[in-house]
């Protein structure tokens, strides 16, 4: 090619660029904020939402009218649906108005916290919604409501009483959010119920239940109270008992021990007695087996003459009618018989005088 030619080209597109370099506009984005590019008409880049998200706290230049700028806050966003005026998402009412599983209406209020995705941003802006505010209104609003309205119309009137069913609730709505709104590129942090609201009769009516299931509660603690205090009692008193009947029972036992001890003695004390006596009974039958041998007569006469020995013998003439026979008695020796018993019988008086 002509080096005039290619100069002059070169020239051509310098001066076609400078002016489009010349009018770049700078496109911002906040420290929670992410931007995304849609490029409208480009001799270089593909056309429609770039697939990439321009990083938070920065500033980039482009082209006006043949590109458009877009940006989505990431930061966590509290949507509030309230019944009371000028405080939630929406003015006027706004609270979720649903009926329990058993009939009776409700109104609930609910806060949803949730932030978007930042890597699903450019889907957001080709599919979804163009800005936050067109995406909570038409996404998150009504996913929500009517997510979290099925799901505490599923409990009782009695279980609005009852935080931890509440909060299970909560939790079950946490998850099927998710599973909803995070392929719209939204992630649900926390579904928050706050005040509930019945109609005002039947408030009431719960109310005053509430207030006859406090008492009946009380009696019944009252009188498991007083079954408990009885029952104290009871065991106290039982034992007692048992260490009564444990202080008879050793008591007993110590007393039978006492008794076997001497019954024990007695019977050895028996049997010795019965043994000395059969052992005293066997020597009598050995000496009557020894009188009434040839030898007991000379053994009988021996033991008369060991008791005979050293005594004076007197023999006295027996008549035929049983009296002394005088014809061969021997006066004088009587008379000196009657002598020493008269003396005998004289000596004794003397000695227990002496006594």
């Amino acid at each position: 090619m002509d080096s005039r030619l290619l100069r002059l080209l070169t020239r051509c597109l310098f001066a076609m660029i400078i002016p489009l370099v010349a009018g770049c506009v700078p496109h911002s984005t906040g420290s929670t904020e992410v931007g995304v590019r849609t490029v409208k008409w480009s001799l270089f880049a593909k056309k429609g939402v770039e697939q990439k998200i321009y990083a938070p706290g920065t500033t980039y230049f482009f082209l006006p009218l043949i590109n458009d700028w877009h940006v989505f806050d990431t930061k966590l966003r509290n949507m509030e649906m309230t019944r009371s005026p000028g405080q939630g998402a929406h003015q006027g009412t706004d609270d979720l108005v649903f009926k329990t599983i058993d009939g009776n209406d409700i109104s609930l209020d609910v806060i949803i916290s949730y932030r978007i995705i930042p890597e699903k941003a450019p889907y957001i802006l080709e599919f979804v919604a163009r800005d936050n505010l067109e995406l909570e209104e038409k996404v998150v609003r009504p996913i929500t409501r009517n997510m979290t309205r099925d799901l505490f119309g599923e409990l009782a009137t009695e279980d609005f009483y009852v935080a931890n069913k509440r909060t299970e609730k909560a939790e079950s709505a946490l998850r099927q959010l998710n599973a909803l709104l995070q392929p719209y590129g939204v992630v649900v942090e926390n579904v928050l119920p706050k005040d509930y609201r019945f109609n005002a009769a039947y408030q009431k009516a719960i109310e005053e239940k509430k207030v006859a299931d406090q008492m009946s509660e009380r009696y019944k603690s009252e009188v498991r109270a007083t079954v408990e205090e009885y029952n104290q009692r009871l065991q106290q008193t039982q034992g007692e008992v048992n260490q009564i009947v444990a202080k008879a029972d050793g008591e007993y036992a110590k007393a039978k021990i006492e008794a076997d001890a001497y019954y024990e003695q007695q019977s050895r004390i028996a049997k010795a007695i019965e043994a000395e006596a059969v052992a005293e009974s066997k020597g009598i039958e050995k000496m009557v087996e020894a009188l009434n041998s040839s030898g007991g007569a000379t053994m009988v006469k021996l033991r008369l003459a060991e008791a005979l020995a050293g005594k004076e013998i007197y023999l006295l003439p027996m008549g035929e009618s049983g009296g002394i026979d005088l014809k061969t008695t021997d006066i004088n020796q009587l008379l000196k018989l009657y002598g020493v018993q008269k003396a005998a019988g004289q000596r004794q008086p003397l000695e227990q005088q002496k006594k």
